[in-house]
């Protein structure tokens, strides 16, 4: 059992995608209100080796040692990964390991107005930075940076990153209802896009509860009309769940295992996690689509959300 990697994941942009955790659970410089993670408990700007660089090269080599090759590695986890002073040499070492695996950073974009951030990335096949806002505002209130964070820093950091980088740039934007969706609030993004001129930009919204109680998902046409509104070439909404399960990764005997624990007893994210031993990410890949397939349904009680058998 691996402690820094993950999977490999079913992800449909990724494929079959090994992720590898630079910091822990819940390290970041962002506290959205939408993460399916869970609340950040350190809230920080500052780089350090929070997961040593030995314990992640072990790992690594272990992992290709003895598995075949996953479609892509992927920098994400439980937290901001470039927020680990050693993300370059991570990256350099999958490089010199295993040369013709893709790499990917999943980065909230908030480091890349700093120099020496963009540069650390530079080994990367592709880079999903996200942008959820683009009024100090909305930002502030959707994902509820760490202090002295300004979104226009952030906007032009993934810009000089854009014209720095060589491989690809797929732009997240979360969309989430009452947040970020006025027209004002989507005609300053559009304008931002503009800025930074990504290989493409991918709309998502909420499947999972978030931090804060209540948040509601957009729904297709509301994220159809966005792209209407934006008029942009390289747009795309993600729908993953019903894609997931067609992905060479997708493990039936996970989903059997969630729904048989939760068969047994409603849990919450943090107990299924603790129980079958795998990653927040990967457990909420397949509780996705559970979701999607109409088997799972959500409880809310005291301590949380509940994941029990639907119609039980």
């Amino acid at each position: 059992m691996y402690k820094f990697l993950f999977g490999p994941v079913p992800s449909r942009r990724l494929g079959m995608s090994l992720g590898v955790d630079l910091v822990p659970k819940k390290v970041c410089s962002l506290d959205c209100v939408y993460c399916e993670v869970g609340k950040t408990t350190k809230l920080t700007t500052e780089q350090e080796e929070y997961i040593l660089l030995k314990k992640i090269k072990e790992e690594l080599a272990d992992y290709f040692k003895n598995n075949p090759d996953p479609d892509y590695i992927t920098l994400s986890g439980s937290g901001e990964p470039t927020l680990n002073s050693k993300t370059k040499e991570v990256l350099q070492f999958i490089k010199t390991e295993k040369p013709t695996i893709p790499i990917a950073v999943i980065t909230n974009g908030t480091l890349l107005a700093n120099k020496e951030v963009r540069e650390s990335l530079m080994d990367a096949s592709v880079v999903l930075p996200s942008l959820d806002a683009a009024t100090q505002s909305v930002f502030e209130r959707i994902n509820r940076p760490a202090k002295g964070i300004l979104i226009q820093d952030c906007i032009d950091g993934i810009a000089e990153f854009s014209r720095e980088f060589k491989g690809k740039i797929w732009l997240e934007v979360f969309i989430l209802p009452g947040y970020n969706d006025s027209k004002e609030e989507l005609l300053e993004i559009k304008k931002a896009i503009h800025e930074i001129n990504p290989d493409s930009i991918q709309l998502n919204t909420l499947d999972r509860p978030g931090t804060v109680a209540n948040l509601q998902g957009a729904t297709r046409n509301e994220m159809e009309g966005i792209v209407d509104l934006w008029n942009l070439d390289n747009v795309e909404i993600i729908s993953a769940a019903p894609e997931r399960k067609a992905v060479k990764s997708y493990r039936t005997d996970i989903e059997t295992a969630i729904l048989e624990t939760i068969s047994r007893r409603p849990c919450t994210l943090d107990d299924l996690t603790k129980i079958l031993g795998l990653h927040v990410n990967e457990v909420n890949k397949y509780l996705d689509v559970l979701d999607d397939d109409g088997k799972i349904e959500l409880i809310q009680e005291q301590r949380g959300f509940f994941y029990q058998v639907k119609g039980k």
